[in-house]
């Protein structure tokens, strides 16, 4: 008797789990479908497909036309491509989402090519706007017309009644003119900052040219944007990825005071309109808020990483070197964050398992930084961490290999190669070129490599930037067969 009750309720379990099992291979049905598609997946095991059907946001599946049609409802969409070529969205692994939907709307100065043109471009932008209105962005490059930094009195006589901001494409230097100056109270007599430049003529008078931390003395004046500014800087930066087939971004400003993303794209979120993934990066100095925030990580938006410096940039010569500048023999460079500041906040931040990402770019500032993961590693325990170093452009040949044994990834931006190609050499001269943007060293030693834009230093356009690390032919063109074709 009891073995029949056993029996008994074995089977009946038996046939629920059948049932179930049933219902749930009941295929799911698609909103849409496309058919007689040429579908390249990334995937080895299936890297080509005809048909595709979605769900929501979601693929649920690929495959043969024949396969995709069990997914077909009374309700599909079905959207025959007639052969049209399908990929996946591309990932844009380092952007300034704010800054980038800000140039957008603001003044172009990227192709200004001389003085002139810088000056007639501020002006007729000046007398579009409200008096008061900061002038912002730019983007400009000295570099078109010969390499003078552009001065306030190329520009004070046409901006009397706005006060300018304008960076250079790199974000790491600005010029502002007179009435910024006065309004951030910088003058003869503001002291020099730590990981930054107030540039001056003889007298001490500042030339209008602030590098890195000195750039905070005025930003900090500036008023933020308001609400509905910066959900129309959003959206134009949204429409601009979509139109490069950009479809998910690491915002390293994501998290920040003034150009912070997170708080626009949450709510796009909750009222479903956000198009683009966003993953919010925070100061790395801040990992302590970011440990702290109350948050709803979902696969359209998230966060968890930190992003830092340690030096900045070629092109305003504040890049860190172990030897100096050939063409500016006094100058190595600096570090904009000191190596006891950076160990502190990497190691806290990797005990709670926050994801790590910092700026570097000479090869002192590399070194210094692969050192500080290695001892962090070391302290912390061996773990799938993802350490990032974001550019990693001039890399000393005996460290290239320590980005695969120490398990960094190489988060670089092909596009700064054939621009900084045109005047690089001249820089850091013929030997150090060698292991600039040295992607193909970087993947013979086994690195992860992944890419970026940049953006708005660079454009968001993945197709481009493609191009730039497969032909390394530079913006002027004169390296036909690609700078530095090794790499």
């Amino acid at each position: 008797m009891k073995y029949q009750k056993t029996l008994s309720n074995f089977l009946l379990l038996l046939g629920t789990l059948i049932i179930a099992l049933s219902c749930k291979q009941q295929t799911k049905k698609a909103d849409l479908i496309f058919t007689n598609a040429n579908i390249w997946t990334g995937s080895n095991n299936k890297m080509k497909a005809q048909a595709m059907a979605i769900a929501g946001d979601t693929i649920i599946a690929i495959g043969t036309n024949e396969e995709i049609q069990s997914f077909k409802g009374d309700s599909t969409k079905v959207i025959d491509v007639n052969g049209g070529f399908i990929t996946p969205g591309f990932i844009d692994c380092h952007v300034h989402l704010m800054t980038g939907g800000n140039s957008l709307l603001g003044v172009q100065l990227t192709d200004a090519k001389t003085p002139q043109e810088f000056t007639r471009r501020l002006a007729v932008y000046a007398k579009g706007i409200e008096r008061g209105e900061w002038i912002m962005e730019g983007n400009w490059d000295h570099t078109l017309w010969g390499g003078e930094l552009p001065k306030k009195e190329w520009i004070d006589s046409v901006t009397r009644d706005n006060p300018v901001a304008v960076y250079r494409l790199d974000g790491h230097m600005l010029l502002a003119n007179s009435k910024a100056l006065e309004i951030a109270g910088i003058n003869k007599n503001t002291a020099d900052v730590p990981g930054g430049e107030i540039v001056r003529y003889k007298d001490g008078t500042p030339t209008g040219i602030l590098k890195d931390n000195a750039t905070e003395l005025l930003l900090r004046k500036i008023t933020p944007m308001t609400e509905k500014q910066k959900e129309k800087v959003f959206k134009a930066a949204m429409n601009y990825f979509l139109s490069n087939g950009v479809t998910s971004v690491n915002d390293v400003e994501g998290l920040s005071e003034n150009y912070g993303s997170y708080g626009t794209a949450n709510k796009l979120r909750e009222e479903g309109e956000l198009k683009v993934r966003i993953y919010a990066a925070k100061s790395l100095n801040q990992w302590d808020q970011l440990a702290g925030m109350s948050r709803k990580d979902d696969k359209w938006l998230k966060t968890g990483i930190l992003k830092g410096f340690v030096d900045g940039s070629l092109g305003s010569h504040t890049a860190s070197f172990r030897a100096p500048y050939t063409d500016k023999p006094t100058d190595k460079g600096f570090f904009i964050n000191t190596r006891e500041d950076l160990y502190k906040w990497i190691s806290a931040a990797d005990k709670i398992k926050l994801q790590i990402t910092v700026h570097a770019i000479g090869d002192s500032a590399i070194h210094t930084l692969l050192d500080i993961y290695k001892h962090v590693i070391e302290e912390n325990g061996v773990r799938d961490r993802r350490l990032r170093i974001e550019h990693a452009q001039h890399i000393a040949p005996e460290d290239i290999k320590r980005f695969a044994e120490l398990g960094v990834i190489a988060s670089m931006q092909p596009y700064h190669a054939i621009d900084d190609g045109r005047w690089a050499e001249k820089i850091i001269g013929p030997e150090r070129i060698k292991t600039t943007y040295a992607f193909k060293s970087l993947l013979d030693a086994k690195a992860t490599v992944v890419f970026g834009s940049d953006w708005a230093v660079a454009p968001a356009i993945p197709i481009m930037g493609i191009y730039a690390a497969v032909t390394r032919r530079t913006l002027d063109d004169k390296n036909p067969g690609g700078w530095v074709p090794e790499q």
